[in-house]
């Protein structure tokens, strides 16, 4: 379970900011996970809480906003949402797509005191 390893990370760049920026605890992570990450959000859920204890953040609550694929199809010249990585072209049919975004995560807020 890889989502153990994503929360330790996220925990160790809260724990880089308090010190950068002087805040002393983190009431609120939002993350945004994109559809494409291959991050699943209830193992996510589940090592955040597992992972944050004992950590400026125990306690936190978690967000998680799920970012939609988006692709550019570079034989119909548009952007498109797809649900999986090696989705067809919904509107031509063409592939391979040239995935956008979708593929990432990153924390978009900290509610910190």
């Amino acid at each position: 379970m890889h989502e153990i390893s994503l929360c330790e990370s996220v925990v160790q760049v809260i724990e880089d900011q308090a010190l950068a920026q002087g805040f002393r605890h983190v009431r609120l992570v939002k993350l945004e996970i994109g559809r494409l990450a291959g991050v699943e959000i209830e193992a996510m859920r589940f090592g955040f809480d597992a992972v944050t204890r004992d950590t400026i953040a125990d306690g936190a609550s978690l967000e998680i906003i799920e970012a939609p694929g988006t692709a550019w199809c570079p034989h119909c010249q548009q952007r498109v949402e797809v649900l999986q990585r090696y989705d067809a072209c919904p509107s031509c049919g063409h592939a391979p797509l040239e995935l956008t975004a979708g593929d990432e995560m990153r924390i978009v807020e900290l509610e910190v005191e």
